[in-house]
C-alpha cells in the first residue's frame, strides 16, 4: 500500500454541522443557560411559588424578605414570586404556540408564492398588507373584534411573524433556484416537487431557524406590550407583563414590586438574543 501523495490527499475530517458547532460557544452556552432557567421556573411553578398567583393576604406591598414571601406582595396582597413563577408560565405558553404558527404559515405562503408568478404577486401584497398596520394598531384591532385574552395575544404575534418568515423563504427559495446543483438536477430529469423537497428547502433553512429565536424575543416584548397596555391576557391571570403594569404606580413606594418581571424580561430576551446571535455567525461562515 503506498503513502498519500499529493495528488491523493488523505480525507479531511468531516465539518462539524453549523447547529452544533454554534450551540457549542461560550455566547450560545450562556444564552441556553438564561432560557433555561427562566423555562425551567416557568415549569415548575406550582412547585416552587408556595401560593396561588391570586391567593391575597392582609399584607400589601410587603417588602422581600417578608415571611412566605420571599419578593413581597403586590397592592392587594398578593404574592410577587408566585405571580413571577406563574407569569413565566403564562408568557412561555402562549409563544411557545404563536411563534410556530406564524413560522408554519409565513413558509406555506412562501410555498404558494413560489408556484406560480401571479401567486407570488398576491402573496407579497397580502404581506405589504399585514406590514401597513403598526403593531399597536395590529393588536387593538385583534382585541376590538375578539377581547382581551390568551388568543388575540397569540393572533397579532403570529400574524406579526408571517410575513418575516414568507419573506425569508422566499428569498431562500429564490436564491438557491439559482444555484448550479439545481440547474444540474432540473437537467438529469428531476421533478420540480423534488429539487424543491430535496435540495432547496434544506439549503434555504438555516436562516429560518435564526430567525425563530429571533421572533421569539419579539414575542415576548408584543407580549409584554399588550399586557401592559391593558389588551393582552384578562387580569387576575398574571403575565410578566401584567405584572410590570401593575407595579406602575408603586415604582417610588415599592420598586421591589417591578423587579422580578424586569429581570425575568431581561434574562429571557438577553439569552434568546445570544442564542440567535451565535447560530447567526456560525450559519454565514
Amino acid at each position: 500500500m503506498t503513502a498519500p501523495t499529493a495528488a491523493h490527499p488523505p480525507l479531511a475530517r468531516k465539518a462539524r454541522h453549523p447547529y452544533r458547532a454554534a450551540l457549542a460557544t461560550v455566547r450560545a452556552r450562556t444564552g441556553l443557560t438564561l432560557v433555561g432557567l427562566v423555562v425551567l421556573a416557568g415549569l415548575l411553578a406550582p412547585l416552587l411559588a408556595g401560593h396561588g398567583p391570586t391567593d391575597q393576604s392582609g399584607l400589601a406591598l410587603a417588602p422581600p424578605g417578608t415571611p412566605g414571601h420571599p419578593l413581597g406582595t403586590d397592592d392587594l396582597g398578593r404574592d410577587l414570586l408566585a405571580r413571577l413563577l406563574h407569569g413565566i408560565r403564562a408568557d412561555l405558553g402562549i409563544i411557545a404556540v404563536a411563534v410556530p404558527l406564524g413560522a408554519v404559515l409565513g413558509c406555506l405562503f412562501a410555498l404558494v408564492a413560489a408556484a406560480h408568478p401571479i401567486s407570488d404577486t398576491v402573496v407579497q401584497r397580502t404581506f405589504d398588507l399585514i406590514l401597513a398596520f403598526p403593531g399597536l394598531i395590529l393588536a387593538l384591532a385583534v382585541t376590538a373584534v375578539l377581547g382581551p385574552g390568551r388568543l388575540p395575544v397569540i393572533l397579532v404575534i403570529a400574524l406579526a411573524e408571517i410575513p418575516v418568515f414568507g419573506r425569508l423563504l422566499r428569498t431562500g427559495i429564490l436564491v438557491q433556484s439559482g444555484r448550479e446543483y439545481v440547474t444540474a438536477a432540473r437537467v438529469g430529469g428531476t421533478s420540480g416537487g423534488r429539487i424543491l423537497t430535496r435540495h432547496i428547502l434544506p439549503n434555504a433553512a438555516d436562516p429560518l431557524v435564526v430567525q425563530i429565536a429571533v421572533s421569539l424575543t419579539v414575542a415576548v416584548f408584543i407580549e409584554g406590550a399588550m399586557s401592559f397596555l391593558g389588551v393582552g391576557v384578562r387580569p387576575p391571570e398574571p403575565t410578566l407583563g401584567a405584572v410590570l403594569s401593575q407595579s406602575m404606580p408603586y415604582l417610588a413606594q415599592a420598586p421591589h414590586f417591578a423587579a422580578g418581571p424586569l429581570v425575568t424580561v431581561t434574562a429571557l430576551v438577553l439569552g434568546l438574543s445570544l442564542t440567535a446571535e451565535a447560530l447567526n455567525r456560525e450559519i454565514r461562515r
